[in-house]
């Protein structure tokens, strides 16, 4: 059966103008010559096509990451760390994003949670006047971008609600230049502010809320190095609920007299995959297409992340967290978590969904830096559709002196299970009944306590997870500030 096809659409013109028209160039010198062109040119240089009818919104923030220069922290594909639509998945799974669409509040949400420094705004919440100066604020700066949700029919064009980043304003024409990331639908164009403003405050019929307006710009600090939260798998509803209502209730409700009591108590009552919640970030890169060697940014990398994961191990939480999971018998093979990690990595780096993929055998290898310092480097053989590709993984790891001599330790449920309670709110434990003990208990978890590096890394962990409690909470819609710490 034949398949219609369209190719591209005519712009509808008036009120848009074409960019590439005479008079849409007219308008950018113009509006070049006042200074308000001035985030174009970073834009311009990271904008890319959506890849998915409905990923306008991870597109558009794609662009705008990038074109801040944050660094994600992970690989994309190959060798290089690099925003894309397929790694914005912290607050709403891609598979619902391509068949749904995505709301305001969510594209905040993966702004926030990509490390980003968000301000966002409903028409209900701003005005046109205000709006005019954060345009005239954005477009004068490289380091501040915009990126703008509003309803297509405004400006006579086919479709409904659309996200596209703006790229520059002509204040003498009052005309904001909107750079469509549907190019396979629109070019970019020129428009009236003022009808942009219409489009912007107009109901979206999946949330019931107005549309509205985002300014992004650096962080302070960059995104986690060792940790970050996934909802991912779907079981991260139940495991936001278990963190957020269940601990405080149970530290608050059973006899608890030990600090050792009070793990217990948690991590008996852990929802079985809530490793699929938390997980240490793995760098992966394609075994052929890599040196035997570390490159000296991998080894910088690396070299990071292992002082988070010292300074993890010499936290007093972690002490009795490993005392209590050695009593329980409790083991972590990294051969299997780097089989999971391996398949991850081959979902990444090919675009295919991980369950496509099986790991058919690990080894472990160390491996030498510029400097001749070693790495540990896990080659993992992954599977798909009878064709082999093999993964390496670099992790992480520390040295503790034994009997027998010096032994490596890497990421683990144990230090993983450690970044997931100093990441709670420190109200979490305000419910336990003995004084000495809640004391202990906030003196364990204190900020105060820990180095700056690991503060930095426990800060972004309560970020996230302040950012799925709201979407946990359905609240992501209402609230779009930055997460109070």
């Amino acid at each position: 059966m034949a398949m219609a096809s369209l190719y591209r659409r005519s712009l509808p013109s008036p009120p848009a103008i074409d960019f590439s028209s005479a008079e849409g160039k007219l308008i950018f010198n113009e509006a070049l010559q006042k200074g308000t062109m001035e985030g174009f040119f970073r834009l311009i240089s990271y904008f890319q096509t959506q890849s998915e009818p409905a990923y306008c919104g991870l597109a558009s923030l794609s662009v705008v990451l990038n074109a801040l220069s944050i660094d994600p922290g992970r690989k994309w594909k190959g060798p290089w760390r690099w925003f894309d639509e397929s790694m914005l998945d912290c607050c709403e799974p891609l598979e619902v994003v391509k068949e749904k669409g995505i709301s305001f509040g969510k594209v905040v949400c993966l702004a926030h949670c990509s490390g980003a420094k968000v301000e966002a705004f409903r028409t209900s919440q701003s005005t046109i006047e205000d709006f005019r100066k954060f345009v005239l604020k954005c477009t004068s700066s490289e380091n501040c971008h915009m990126i703008s949700s509003y309803h297509r029919g405004v400006f006579m064009q086919t479709g409904t609600g659309h996200f596209s980043p703006i790229g520059g304003y002509n204040a003498e024409r009052d005309m904001a230049l909107i750079l469509d990331v549907a190019r396979f639908k629109y070019p970019p164009h020129w428009v009236p502010l003022k009808l942009l403003w219409e489009a912007m405050d107009s109901i979206d019929e999946s949330t019931g809320k107005r549309r509205g307006f985002m300014l992004i710009s650096r962080p302070h600090r960059e995104p986690g190095l060792l940790y970050t939260l996934s909802c991912k798998d779907e079981s991260w509803i139940d495991i936001a609920k278990y963190l957020k209502e269940d601990v405080p209730r149970l530290v608050s409700s059973q006899h608890v007299d030990s600090v050792d009591k009070i793990i217990s108590v948690v991590f008996k009552s852990l929802p079985s995959n809530f490793n699929q919640f938390i997980r240490w970030v793995a760098e992966i890169r394609i075994t052929e297409d890599s040196n035997q060697i570390l490159s000296a940014e991998e080894k910088s990398r690396l070299k990071l992340k292992q002082l988070v994961l010292k300074e993890v191990h010499e936290t007093e939480l972690f002490k009795h967290i490993n005392k209590f999971l050695s009593s329980v018998g409790y083991e972590d093979s990294l051969t299997y978590a780097a089989a999971k990690a391996c398949c991850q990595g081959a979902e990444i780096l090919s675009g295919s969904p991980s369950k496509e993929f099986c790991c058919r055998e690990t080894c472990v290898k160390c491996i030498k830096g510029p400097d001749d310092s070693e790495g540990t480097v896990v080659t993992g053989v992954v599977v798909r559709d009878g064709s082999e590709q093999k993964i390496d993984l670099l992790v992480p790891s520390t040295q503790t002196e034994c009997v027998s001599g010096p032994e490596a330790n890497y990421p683990a449920g144990n230090d993983v299970f450690t970044a997931l309670l100093l990441a709670l709110p420190p109200q979490t434990w305000s419910g336990i009944k003995d004084q000495a003990l809640m004391h202990e208990m906030k003196q364990l978890i204190s900020m105060a306590s820990l180095p700056t590096l690991l503060q930095e890394e426990v800060l972004h962990l309560r970020r996230q997870l302040q950012l799925l409690k709201r979407c946990q909470e359905n609240k992501e819609e209402e609230d779009l500030a930055a997460p109070a710490y």
